[in-house]
């Protein structure tokens, strides 16, 4: 077999029960800029990477437990043999998942298992799990999905697999309301709650800190550009110090009251400004989510411009 380039001596193995979000990190990886390949068969893989030219980039291989050639010791075997004859990194990334929350996510979609088509789903969640334990406990990272969203699990995927494309360390900066409780990960917070507070207009009650007017109302504040310019200068001090420690992610959360206005728009404006110094920023809103506005909830930024997704 053939060496790769060292820029891209990478192959992930993506693999765990159905349910448990293979697929969404997939996805993921592929944002990220793997070359990815979901439910490839075990016996292609040898194949795929022994070309004559080395892998341009990094390689994601999802491996499902239905592929008709599967079996916990083929993957592992496969795993250990390209390391060795290739020479490179080769992870098994195992996304774990309780049987709990794998039973009630194939209850919502009233689909039938795959291990059990004509059984209960926890007939087939138990069978699969079994059939994967020794994967799992030999996986080089298990990611646990039972409590993660999917921009959970984004974050936690960036956190491991970030660096290996060269896109640097990933600064997440989100938005939040104190009443439901900090978000998890986070690095820095700092409160917006002393500023003025759109929610008491009632023309910009029903708006967010994503529409123009309220942006302008929180923006007007007499104490906002002093307190945006230390909070951007605080944060751009800290981020090369972080990036010589080997952090992969870093992230920020501005919070206020009910995580619709100020925070919103403070989390806005500091995505941008640290963008503008050539930052690779995520930016995510979480009750903007948990409304349904999910569509401009999230969104990655850079000094190119911004991505909606």
């Amino acid at each position: 077999m053939d060496q790769m380039e060292p820029a891209s001596a990478r192959i992930v193995f993506v693999t765990g029960p159905s349910g448990a979000g293979r697929s969404s990190a997939i996805n993921v990886l592929e944002d990220l800029g793997f070359e990815s390949i979901d439910n490839i068969p075990l016996s292609l893989i040898p194949r795929l990477v022994e070309g004559d030219s080395p892998l341009a980039r990094p390689l994601a291989l999802g491996i499902d437990v239905r592929n008709r050639d599967f079996s916990a010791e083929g993957l592992l075997q496969l795993r250990d043999t390209l390391a060795e004859h290739l020479g490179v990194t080769v992870d098994l990334l195992y996304l774990d998942c309780s049987n709990e929350v794998l039973v009630r996510r194939y209850s919502e979609t009233r689909r039938r298992h795959p291990m059990a088509p004509d059984d209960t789903p926890q007939a087939g969640v138990f069978r699969e799990k079994a059939l994967l334990t020794d994967v799992s406990v030999r996986a080089d990272i298990l990611i646990d999905t039972s409590e993660l969203t999917v921009h959970d699990l984004r974050a936690e995927m960036e956190g491991w697999f970030g660096e290996v494309t060269g896109q640097g360390m990933a600064v997440s900066v989100q938005s939040f309301s104190y009443k439901r409780g900090l978000p998890q990960g986070l690095d820095v917070v700092i409160d917006c709650r002393f500023l003025r507070n759109p929610h008491w207009e009632k023309d910009l009650r029903d708006f967010t800190g994503l529409d123009p007017e309220v942006a302008g109302f929180v923006g007007a504040d007499p104490r906002y550009d002093e307190f945006l310019d230390r909070a951007t200068g605080l944060i751009l001090l800290m981020l090369p110090a972080c990036v010589a420690e080997g952090k992969a992610h870093f992230a920020i959360g501005f919070g206020c009251t009910g995580g619709k206005h100020r925070s919103v728009a403070v989390t806005e404006n500091v995505a941008a400004a640290l963008a503008q110094e050539g930052w690779r920023v995520s930016i995510r809103h979480r009750e903007l989510e948990r409304r349904g506005a999910a569509s401009v909830a999230e969104r990655e930024t850079g000094v190119s411009g911004v991505k909606t997704r």
